[in-house]
């Protein structure tokens, strides 16, 4: 028996993620904050490169190893089932725009700061659920999936904490995009 790269894309990005925390916390003194968090309202600027960057890379950064391993509980589960049924190029794709859409939206409607790969996750959570979805029907796992985690987001969205529930709900809602404008690569048949 040999290991298998199964995954390129989920592989590279969580070991990319695990790297960037371990040299942050070592070597590289907040190097996350500084290239792998998009600033909030007020802090970000249209005219700076590294804003610009940071919108893509700050689903790299990680508050913490708790942080980063609540977000690849869920990303090394179900994102090899998507690269499988989607492809790898499709699901870089989906989790860049991702990234792009909870990066910007944050950037100018928050003031605090945004880092972490759960917008992302919660993209995979709602995209999984499309993986048997048929043009006709709409699968009942992903209404219960969007109530449950989503409307659970929306609740904690009321709370005060350190947690972006919008960057779950932006990442769910691009996951419910990309499920139903872009059907999985038929398999085995």
């Amino acid at each position: 028996m040999r290991l298998k790269y199964n995954a390129p894309v989920v592989l590279t990005f969580t070991f990319l993620c695990a790297a960037v925390l371990i040299l942050s916390r070592t070597v590289l003194k907040n190097l996350d904050r500084t290239w792998f968090m998009v600033p909030g309202r007020g802090g970000f600027y249209a005219g700076n490169f590294r804003c610009w960057v940071t919108v893509f890379t700050h689903v790299m950064g990680h508050a913490g190893w708790t942080h980063l391993l609540s977000n690849f509980s869920f990303i090394l589960l179900i994102g090899p089932i998507l690269e499988e049924n989607y492809g790898s190029s499709a699901l870089l794709f989906m989790m860049t725009v991702t990234a792009l859409v909870t990066g910007l939206v944050n950037a100018f409607l928050f003031r605090a700061g945004l880092m972490g790969a759960s917008g992302i996750a919660f993209m995979m959570i709602l995209l999984i659920s499309f993986t048997n979805f048929s043009k006709e029907e709409i699968p009942l796992t992903f209404i219960l999936v969007l109530v449950l985690y989503l409307g659970r987001e929306l609740v904690n969205s009321f709370s005060s904490n350190n947690v972006s529930e919008f960057a779950h709900i932006a990442g769910g809602f691009c996951g419910c995009l990309f499920g139903f404008l872009r059907p999985p690569k038929k398999t085995g048949t």
